[in-house]
């Protein structure tokens, strides 16, 4: 007689009509007194055994049985597709674009339970001669957060994804910041350009904001003191004829117009040259479209536009432009205020940073002021012998 199963180790049988060894086991009833159970099929009676395991194994670790085809490829699909509401269309496609590219070709017919820590470092180390360390930061972001959604939904045990880290990759192009003499020089160049890319070029530089704040800048937001109310009015209410100026920067190009932070929203007094290019492309715009910086027929600017325009007047100015980024008037404003003696904490707050950490160390592209406070005591302390 062929020996009886243990109580609790379920049952095995040959089904002829799929042609393979199915294990099964009871793992409980239903309210109505049927019985719940769990399958497993193999080749032979060992692989179906196996299998049986990892279904139970599944089950006591609380997890829904996932079906054991799931692909990298099932999970990235599934998180772009219902991971990102409320983002950007654009900010979607970059994430898909990214997928598609370089992590679905290479990651994608690997099933989602048999994914190790070995094959995501593997595959990260394989782009870094290829992809910037932003570049494999975004793809490991793509991969990493559709596992998490995976897991949310009973589809893996743990995510691998989790425990990698980011490998350097290919050395980019450092943000550069222009020099008092650059600065100078593409001020005088954007005297002559359009009023349209003068005023983004002077806003930028003199006051620090982020292009996509600029952009999205309203004529409502740049306000002049009323002397005698003492009250902050829109210059299209009031107009020019006034001291003091100020710009709120309250908005961003974001999909839903906040600013990148909440400190990001900040109240900036205006210096005069930016009063002047702001009152030139007032009087030439001669309408009252919303938008600062808008098209021809008022609708938003793209980066595009500006950076088509911004790279004429710093060709204007005997800079490449080609080599420059409209962004890089902001690396300029925090750079030539430090180059100035401006404290760190006050660059900080201008230019709308939580803390002094990424001002310091993103931001501030020139030499930093020689540091006199240790010589000064140290002299003081230890004074020479024709000074003592």
């Amino acid at each position: 007689m062929p020996k009886q199963r243990a109580h609790g180790d379920g049952g095995l049988y040959w089904s002829e009509t799929r042609q393979r060894w199915i294990a099964e086991i009871t793992i409980g009833y239903t309210p109505a007194g049927r019985r719940i159970t769990r399958k497993a099929a193999g080749r032979t009676k060992t692989e179906a055994k196996a299998k049986l395991k990892e279904v139970l194994r599944d089950h006591e670790d609380g997890l829904a049985i996932a079906p054991t085809n799931y692909t990298v490829a099932d999970a990235v699909a599934y998180w772009l597709d219902n991971g990102l509401p409320g983002r950007e269309a654009a900010t979607v496609e970059m994430y898909r674009t990214y997928a598609r590219t370089h992590l679905l070709p290479e990651l994608g017919k690997r099933k989602l339970r048999d994914l190790s820590v070995e094959d995501v470092d593997q595959w990260l180390q394989g782009k870094t001669s290829d992809l910037s360390t932003r570049s494999l930061k975004i793809l490991h972001n793509v991969l990493n957060r559709s596992v998490k959604n995976a897991m949310r939904r009973d589809k893996v045990k743990r995510n691998v994804v989790d425990l990698c880290e980011v490998p350097e990759g290919r050395a980019g192009r450092n943000s550069k910041a222009l020099t008092l003499a650059q600065a100078e020089a593409v001020l005088k160049a954007a005297e002559n350009a359009q009023p349209r890319i003068r005023a983004y070029i002077v806003i930028s530089l003199l006051s620090g904001a982020r292009t996509e704040e600029v952009r999205a800048l309203r004529w409502s937001h740049v306000v002049a003191c009323d002397e005698t109310t003492k009250a902050w009015r829109s210059v299209a209410e009031i107009g020019w004829d006034h001291k003091e100026f100020a710009l709120y920067v309250w908005r961003s190009v974001r999909k839903k117009g906040e600013t990148k932070t909440p400190k990001s929203r900040r109240s900036l007094a205006l210096p005069k040259r930016c009063v002047d290019a702001l009152k030139a492309l007032k009087e030439a715009q001669n309408d009252d479209r919303e938008l600062v910086f808008s098209t021809r027929n008022g609708s938003k600017m793209t980066a595009h536009n500006i950076r088509r325009d911004f790279r004429k007047v710093l060709d204007s100015a005997k800079l490449a432009g080609k080599d420059w980024a409209p962004r890089e008037l902001r690396h300029s404003f925090v750079s030539l205020l430090s180059d100035h003696d401006i404290p760190i904490e006050d660059i900080s707050r201008l230019v709308g940073h939580s803390n002094t950490v990424v001002t310091e160390t993103v931001y501030r592209q020139q030499i930093r002021p020689v540091i006199q406070e240790g010589a000064i005591a140290m002299d003081r302390i230890f004074p020479r012998a024709d000074e003592a």
